[in-house]
């Protein structure tokens, strides 16, 4: 992201998201209203999260986007609400209560030294043969982790054991977000 969303732009993003949720929930539809912002129909990969009661209830997201962001956001919006294996698809009941946070990320950026990363700044993506997984920015301050407990995470996160990271063949990424809810 070349520069960062206003709060106008994070808010009809945010509308957005909510609106392709419920109206795909009750009618199965994705529709979404074309938006002239020129920050809205950026490429952008973005997460989209879904929470409950303060848990999580679906994250879903890309890195690379063939969409305008503000269809994409809609896209990842509808897949985390039903598509997260993770959980059973949402449905009507589950609409009168969920909150959601929106990641707009950077492009990956491979690191060679783990000492790039920066807690609280970056998200890794990890690859190793067929295995990746992927941590948000805020997942590390979240749960307070260090660098190499993140590490160690987004190898389990992979499914990997959690030394992974360090064998010659793994290949780390670094992005950043701009993270709203």
């Amino acid at each position: 992201m070349e520069k960062a969303l206003t709060e106008k732009e994070k808010s009809v993003l945010l509308n957005i998201a909510r609106n392709a949720i419920e109206t795909f929930v009750r009618t199965g539809n994705k529709y979404v209203e074309p938006r002239e912002e020129k920050a809205l129909n950026m490429r952008n990969g973005c997460f989209v999260t879904v929470k409950q009661k303060g848990q999580l209830r679906g994250c879903i997201g890309s890195f690379q986007s063939e969409l305008p962001l503000f269809k994409e956001v809609a896209e990842m919006a509808v897949a985390s609400a039903t598509k997260d294996p993770r959980f059973y698809p949402m449905k009507e009941p589950d609409l009168a209560d969920f909150q959601l946070e929106i990641t707009v990320l950077s492009p990956l950026q491979k690191i060679e030294n783990i000492e790039e990363i920066e807690i609280g700044k970056h998200g890794i993506y990890l690859e190793k043969g067929y295995y990746r997984g992927v941590l948000l920015p805020q997942v590390a301050t979240e749960h307070g982790w260090d660098r190499l407990t993140f590490l160690k995470q987004t190898c389990l996160k992979a499914g990997l054991p959690t030394n992974s990271w360090q064998a010659e063949d793994a290949e780390i990424y670094i992005f950043s977000g701009q993270v709203f809810s």
